[in-house]
């Protein structure tokens, strides 16, 4: 029997996320969306027979098994929470919420219900990721010692004004917007326990229209616009290994860039997108790569992987209901989520209060 989602949210993601139910054999049913005629083309262009006015009406009448989160960042977490009461597995977009305590009672609410809760780091399902996974655990890497994680961009400011831009919807600018490396880099480290922080966020050229990215959302002249432009960090973790942190919608850097580079006791590596001048997917560049001594010379080899424009996000989405079916583990876990959303509060505290912080 097929897993049945209801979709909340119609916006740019849902059609990753779509694709990717379907792949794995879920059927959609609903949709629920402020914009009601975006909600009603994305019924009839996926199929589905129900379109409702608000998240509590088409939970109280549609007929499913998950919910799909797709909305701005502060309503992650209620929605979720509510999702879970009533009984839903739950795949949400990235960042999990605003901050980790809203991911904690995500999580008591995941616990209570006895559903899923995943998130949509798709970066794990890139094939780049899963290539180099199995190189970490087949031993071919040895132990990651140190990390470096970026995602900048010279103008990527996703419109002014907008919920991207104002701190009380999004939680902050590209440090949680583009916390994916991050996710990454520490996904191949295995998740190590962080001990300190040091970070350091910058507002220059955030308010700029020559900044402005590509993509993104339409200017709101009377919004607010009170996030970073950019972020750095480092983090210590546990065992004495070191990841750094480059993270900006705007910054005085030559292109795009989208890695993460390691150095392990056996070989180092790196997952890298770079982008063209027009910053769309189609056009990038994708290479993985690792670094090894062999017979005393040094070797690098391009490992071969299938090309995946959408960066894996409809194969995140696919795992999500495989999952479900037991069919998959899944490619997330909460208790990472959680993780997560501690180091990026930390960086956002070192950087206020021009301290390191601690958190062990």
């Amino acid at each position: 029997m097929s897993i049945k989602v209801a979709i909340i949210g119609a916006g740019g993601m849902l059609e990753y996320h779509a694709n990717g139910f379907l792949e794995a054999g879920a059927e959609l049913v609903a949709i629920t969306d402020l914009d009601e005629a975006a909600a009603a083309k994305a019924a009839t262009e996926y199929g589905m027979s129900g379109t409702f006015a608000s998240p509590q009406a088409m939970l109280a009448e549609a007929e499913c098994d998950a919910v799909s989160i797709i909305v701005p960042n502060k309503f992650h977490a209620p929605l979720a929470i509510e999702c879970l009461a009533a009984g839903k597995h739950v795949f949400c977009e990235k960042p999990p919420a605003l901050n980790a305590g809203e991911v904690e009672q995500m999580i008591a609410a995941a616990e209570a219900s006895g559903k899923h809760l995943m998130f949509n780091f798709n970066n794990r399902a890139r094939p780049e990721a899963y290539a180099m996974m199995k190189l970490i655990e087949d031993g071919t890497v040895g132990t990651i010692n140190s990390a470096q994680a970026k995602w900048i961009r010279r103008t990527g400011i996703p419109g002014f004004g907008g919920w991207f831009t104002t701190k009380a919807l999004s939680g902050g600018g590209p440090l949680i917007d583009l916390l994916h490396m991050v996710d990454l880099a520490m996904y191949f480290m295995g998740y190590p326990q962080p001990t300190h922080v040091l970070g350091q966020t910058f507002s220059d050229f955030i308010d700029q229209p020559g900044f402005k990215g590509p993509w993104g959302i339409p200017d709101n002249a009377d919004g607010v616009t009170d996030v970073e432009a950019a972020a750095h960090a480092m983090i210590r973790f546990e065992a004495g290994q070191i990841l750094t942190l480059q993270a900006s919608w705007a910054e005085m850097v030559k292109r795009e860039e989208v890695s993460v580079v390691f150095q392990g006791t056996v070989a180092g590596g790196k997952v890298e997108r770079l982008f063209g001048s027009d910053g769309l997917d189609d056009t990038a560049i994708d290479t993985c790569e690792i670094y090894l001594q062999e017979d005393g010379q040094s070797v690098n080899r391009t490992v071969e992987v299938d090309e995946c424009p959408d960066m894996g996000r409809a194969r995140s989405a696919a795992n999500f209901i495989r999952t479900i079916q037991g069919e998959e583990s899944p490619l997330n876990t909460p208790d990472q989520a959680l993780a997560l959303m501690r180091v990026i509060d930390a960086i956002y505290q070192s950087a206020e209060t021009g301290q390191p912080v601690s958190l062990s």
